[in-house]
C-alpha cells in the first residue's frame, strides 16, 4: 500500500488503535493498552493536553517549518524519539529490532528496556546514533556493573534510570487477562491467538518473548509470576539517591533520570550530576493517582536549566508541539509506536512518523511558528467534555476472549 493510500486509511493513531485492536490477541492487548487503577490518569491526562491552546496567525505568507531541534548539543532531524517498553516483543514479533532499526533510519533516539524481549547484544548491529539503555536498577552490584558494561559495548550512549517504579503495579485489567510472565499459552489465552491469526503466524515464526537480557542472571525460575511482577523483580531494588550517585560514579556517559513529577527533587538531580530530567507519569501505568504530567512541566522547567524530555499522554504531532511549548527539550513516545507496528507491521512505524510530521507542519503553519523555537506562548482553554477523553475503551473483563 502506496504512503498516500495510508494516509487516506489511517490519518491518526486513533485509526491505527483500532486495527491493533483487532490484530491482537486480547491479552497482548491488555498488555500494552492497559493503565492501573480505574485508569483515571489516562482521561486526566488526555484533559490537561486538550486544554493547551494557541492563538492562531494570520497574513505570515509562505513559509516552511524547520522541525529540527537541539538536545545534548547535538542537533537532532524531530523532536521527538521512541521510549521503551518492557518486552515489546510480545506486542509484535521482532518489535525491538524494527523500533531500533525505524529509529536509526530517521536519525532518532530509541530506548530499550532492561526487560525488552531483545538484548542490548541483539541490537547491537541495528542501533542508529546515540541510542538509549533504560535501566530497570538490579540490586547485586556486581550484575549492576555487568548490565552497565553490555549496555556500553553494545554502543548504547545513554543511561535511563527509572525512579518511578519502586514497587510493581497493579494492572488489574491486565491481571484479568490472564497473561502470566513469562508468557504461558494457557488454553484461555489459545482461544485468544486462535482469533488473531496475523499475530499467531508471525509469534509462531519468531517464538514466544522473553526477557533476554535477564538470561544471564536468572538460570531458574519456579512457574510463573503474575503479568505486573515480573522475572525482572527477583533482581531489581528501589533506588534511592545513593544508587543514584553510584550510578553516575560508574557511568561515563549521559544519565538520565526517567519519571520525575516533583519541583523538590530537581535540586537533588542536579546535585547529582545527572545529564536531563525525563519529566513522566509512566503512562498511567504506575499510579493513577498522579497528576498530569504536562501540568507539572511548566513548572519543572522554571526550577531548571537542564534538558528536559517528556512523555505521557501524547498522541499526536500537536501534543508534542504542546510539550515543547511549555518547555519540554524532547518528547518521547512508546504507545503510539507499538500500536502503529501492531496495526501495520514495520511500514506502521514509517507511517506514524509520517503522521506527527505532517501533523506538526499543519498547526505550525497555523501559527505562523518557523521553526520549534518560535512556537508562541501557550493559552489555556476552557475545559470542556474532551472527545479524545473517551477515545479508549475499556474491555469487558467478563467478554469471550
Amino acid at each position: 500500500m502506496r504512503a498516500m493510500d495510508l494516509h487516506l486509511r489511517y490519518p491518526a493513531l486513533s485509526d491505527l488503535r483500532a486495527r491493533a485492536k483487532r490484530r491482537l490477541p486480547r491479552f497482548v492487548w491488555e498488555y500494552l493498552d492497559s493503565g492501573t487503577g480505574p485508569e483515571t490518569s489516562y482521561g486526566r491526562n488526555r484533559a490537561a493536553l486538550d486544554q493547551i491552546g494557541f492563538s492562531p496567525s494570520i497574513l505570515h505568507g509562505e513559509q516552511d517549518p524547520d522541525l529540527s531541534v537541539s538536545l545534548f548539543g547535538q542537533s537532532r532531524p524531530l523532536p521527538f524519539g521512541i521510549a521503551p517498553v518492557g518486552m515489546s516483543g510480545l506486542i509484535w514479533p521482532d518489535a525491538e529490532g524494527h523500533l531500533a532499526r525505524c529509529a536509526a533510519a530517521h536519525g532518532i533516539p530509541y530506548c530499550l528496556s532492561t526487560v525488552a524481549s531483545q538484548s542490548p547484544e541483539d541490537l547491537a548491529p541495528h542501533l542508529g546514533a546515540n541510542p538509549w539503555f533504560q535501566l530497570y536498577p538490579p540490586k547485586d552490584p556486581q550484575i549492576r556493573l555487568d548490565m552497565l558494561q553490555r549496555a556500553k559495548d553494545a554502543g548504547f550512549m545513554g543511561l535511563v534510570l527509572t525512579a518511578d517504579v519502586p514497587v510493581a503495579s497493579r494492572r488489574e485489567r491486565l491481571q484479568r487477562s490472564g497473561l502470566t510472565q513469562p508468557p504461558r499459552l494457557t488454553p484461555r489465552l489459545l482461544a485468544q491467538v486462535a482469533l488473531r491469526p496475523a499475530w499467531a503466524l508471525a509469534t509462531a515464526r519468531r517464538g514466544m518473548p522473553h526477557m533476554r537480557t535477564l538470561d544471564k542472571y536468572v538460570t531458574a525460575q519456579s512457574g510463573s509470576l503474575s503479568s505486573t511482577a515480573h522475572v525482572g523483580y527477583l533482581l531489581r531494588t528501589s533506588p534511592d539517591w545513593a544508587y543514584l550517585a553510584w550510578l553516575r560514579d560508574h557511568w561515563d556517559g549521559r544519565l538520565i533520570v526517567k519519571g520525575v513529577l516533583r519541583c523538590e527533587d530537581i535540586a537533588g538531580l542536579e546535585a547529582a550530576g545527572v545529564d536531563a530530567i525525563w519529566v513522566s507519569s509512566h503512562a498511567g501505568r504506575q499510579f493513577d493517582a498522579a497528576p498530569a504530567a504536562i501540568d507539572v512541566l511548566p513548572q519543572i522547567r522554571a526550577q531548571t536549566r537542564l534538558p528536559l524530555i517528556f512523555d505521557t499522554g501524547v498522541e499526536s504531532g500537536l501534543d508534542v508541539l504542546r510539550a515543547l511549548a511549555l518547555g519540554a527539550d524532547y518528547v518521547m513516545m512508546a504507545r503510539g509506536f507499538h500500536l502503529a507496528l501492531a496495526a501495520l507491521g514495520a511500514r506502521g512505524l514509517d507511517h506514524f512518523i509520517d503522521i506527527l510530521k505532517k501533523d506538526m507542519l499543519a498547526n505550525m503553519g497555523q501559527m505562523g511558528a518557523e521553526s520549534l523555537g518560535t512556537l508562541p506562548k501557550p493559552q489555556p482553554l476552557a475545559p470542556f467534555a474532551s472527545r479524545s477523553a473517551t477515545y479508549r475503551t475499556e474491555t469487558d473483563p467478563n467478554s469471550p476472549p
